[in-house]
């Protein structure tokens, strides 16, 4: 079986992507890329993490064609497309 693959695409604590890979993901962090470079790499990955700077468009969201989760870390979900997600 494939192990799920998480991309980290803001800055956060070096434990986010240790407690992913301690639950069996692979982890990417890979932060600042822009919204294209972001769409370009999005399609490979079963979950998103993400804090305050990524934008989760619906641009972004109909390239992740993987996508099954993305996950905020911190308060609020404003910068996610929540009713097209």
């Amino acid at each position: 079986m494939t192990k799920p693959k998480v991309l980290i695409s803001d800055k956060m604590d070096p434990n986010a992507a240790k407690i992913f890979e301690e639950r069996g993901c692979d982890v990417d962090v890979i932060t600042g890329e822009t919204p294209e470079e972001l769409i370009a790499r999005i399609g490979e990955y079963d979950g998103l993490a993400i804090r305050s700077s990524t934008k989760v468009t619906q641009a972004i969201i109909d390239a992740a064609t993987n996508l099954k989760v993305i996950g905020r870390a911190g308060i609020g979900v404003d910068n996610v497309d929540i009713p097209y997600a």
